[in-house]
């Protein structure tokens, strides 16, 4: 495990975009798990960036949906697909040929779970999975309590995660499932970047480190991967007792 603290967001989120560019570069024809959310919208923006200066080149990549709320799908304002086509595959030019996204409405979400393990395996894995940390130590909406070897499946969401998740609409939404890949998976990924900003993520930043890792804090199950690094901003570390 490595971590890496940087002074600001925008610093952060420039860092852990030359990191994307260099990892994915490595591979022919590489697969991305990119999560949704406030914290990566700042990496995306920088790779929209290098993209339209033409500093990188995405033809090739290719793209897995991380997690979706049931019911909802890209055409719903606040669902993750949305977020990620506004942030990153639009501005990006992603062909939608080069992308796997869980539709939250559809009437056979075992097939959606099956479907997104399928396109991973026909793209030999996952290459590069950012990744996020929610408030309660979630990864995607592997909530506490999962577990370890668990594949994409559907899951009853933590109150936390319900609760927060109101951010990402204008009207109160009821959120009670979500679709995601599961910790199984994505530690079959190559790399995995966690991305953590925010005084408010400070206090699960350290359980998450400091503590021991225990599936009730998911983030932390995640640090025994080979290759992970920990991408935090000055307000995230700050509660570290060793920066």
């Amino acid at each position: 495990m490595k971590i890496a603290i940087y002074q600001t967001y925008a610093e952060l989120s420039a860092k852990v975009a030359e990191q994307v560019i260099q990892l994915m570069s490595a591979y022919e024809k590489p697969l991305l798990c990119p999560a949704s959310g406030d914290t990566p919208a700042g990496l995306y923006k920088v790779l929209a960036e290098k993209y339209q200066e033409k500093q990188v080149e995405v033809a090739d990549w290719s793209f897995v949906g991380l997690d979706e709320w049931v019911g909802l799908n890209g055409t719903d304002e606040g669902s993750c697909r949305y977020a990620i086509d506004k942030d990153l595959f639009r501005p990006l030019d992603v062909s939608e040929n080069n992308i796997y996204f869980f539709d939250g409405r559809s009437t056979d979400l075992p097939g959606e779970c099956s479907a997104a393990e399928q396109f991973i395996s026909n793209r030999n894995g996952i290459d590069v999975a950012i990744l996020g940390v929610g408030m309660n130590g979630h990864i995607a909406m592997n909530e506490p309590g999962c577990a370890i070897d668990g594949r994409t499946q559907v899951i009853t969401l933590h109150p936390v995660t319900k609760q927060v998740g109101q951010k990402y609409f204008s009207q109160p939404q009821v959120l009670d499932k979500g679709i995601t890949l599961g910790l199984g998976t994505l530690l079959e990924s190559r790399h995995i970047i966690l991305m953590v900003s925010g005084q408010h993520k400070a206090a699960i930043v350290r359980e998450m480190l400091e503590a021991p890792a225990t599936n009730e804090v998911p983030a932390s199950l995640l640090l025994q991967h080979p290759s992970v690094t920990v991408f935090l901003d000055a307000a995230a570390a700050a509660s570290l007792s060793n920066k």
